[in-house]
């Protein structure tokens, strides 16, 4: 190859080299920053966390919308593709349930997401359009056929539509992240709060089941040498003299002291 033709080449290629080694500090900057921030974050923020100019950033994507999709498409993706393998799994009605509280427990830590769950199957900011091939749109087609077979495997409660789940997903997503931001705050006597995570979601499982069953609620955690009542598990005051308390009062001290004298004895 003559050398002229080879130093043209090289200086042809360098630049779409740097062009996707830019494309993708960006994607990665963005990835960050609307996970923490949304769609609020400012594109100079991004550009700064990339570290390239604003103007390479409008290069690559000419709206910051148009990177707001990009950053989520790959995460929305997986989501999508988890519930489609799904639609043909034996137990419709755990698959449903387990499905949607891995949902919540995945999206609801990255606001991007939380934005992108809210806004599929609207027409507000944001919102896909059918047959752009948006992934929250295929989540959602997906998310309705294993509703439709839970629903028809009598675990769901008939009367609830795919959009009821749609909203009640979104609010579900806010309020564990309201719940999220106050887990770490100390409570009144200075100790650290207890605020259990996915407590929302087993809320919102319990509002969609068709029977009586009722989620488990995760526990909140015990406080550090905190005393706890036998039977009921509730918290006791600590004891200020003598031997400390075992139970909460009268009726538990009563339910132990019957199991007591109708347990079997020890061997049988």
């Amino acid at each position: 190859m003559p050398a002229g033709v080879w130093r043209a080449e090289s200086r042809s290629a360098t630049p779409r080299a740097d062009a996707r080694r830019n494309r993708a500090l960006v994607l990665q900057a963005a990835r960050s920053a609307f996970e923490e921030r949304g769609l609020g974050v400012p594109l100079d923020e991004i550009a700064r966390r990339a570290g390239v100019g604003a103007g390479t950033v409008y290069r690559h994507f000419p709206s910051k919308e148009a990177l707001f999709r990009a950053a989520v498409r790959d995460r929305m993706r997986l989501f999508a593709d988890a519930a489609g393998e799904l639609t043909e799994a034996d137990d419709p009605g755990e698959v449903f349930f387990r499905f949607l509280a891995s949902v919540v427990r995945l999206a609801a830590p990255n606001r991007a997401l939380c934005e992108v769950l809210e806004a599929a199957g609207t027409r507000g900011p944001g919102a896909a359009e059918e047959g752009d091939g948006a992934p929250e749109l295929e989540f959602l087609a997906a998310l309705g056929v294993l509703l439709a077979r839970a629903q028809h495997a009598g675990a769901v409660r008939a009367d609830v539509d795919l959009d009821d789940v749609r909203v009640l997903l979104a609010g579900c997503l806010t309020m564990e992240r309201r719940r999220s931001a106050g887990r770490g705050a100390a409570g009144a006597d200075g100790e650290p709060g207890a605020v259990p995570a996915g407590r929302m979601a087993a809320l919102l499982l319990d509002g969609l089941r068709a029977d009586r069953s009722v989620t488990e609620l995760p526990a909140a955690g015990a406080k550090r040498n905190e005393a706890r009542c036998q039977v009921c598990g509730a918290a006791l005051a600590a004891a200020r003299t003598g031997r400390p308390a075992r139970y909460c009062g009268g009726a538990c001290r009563q339910k132990a002291h019957r199991a007591r004298r109708t347990a079997p004895p020890a061997g049988r």
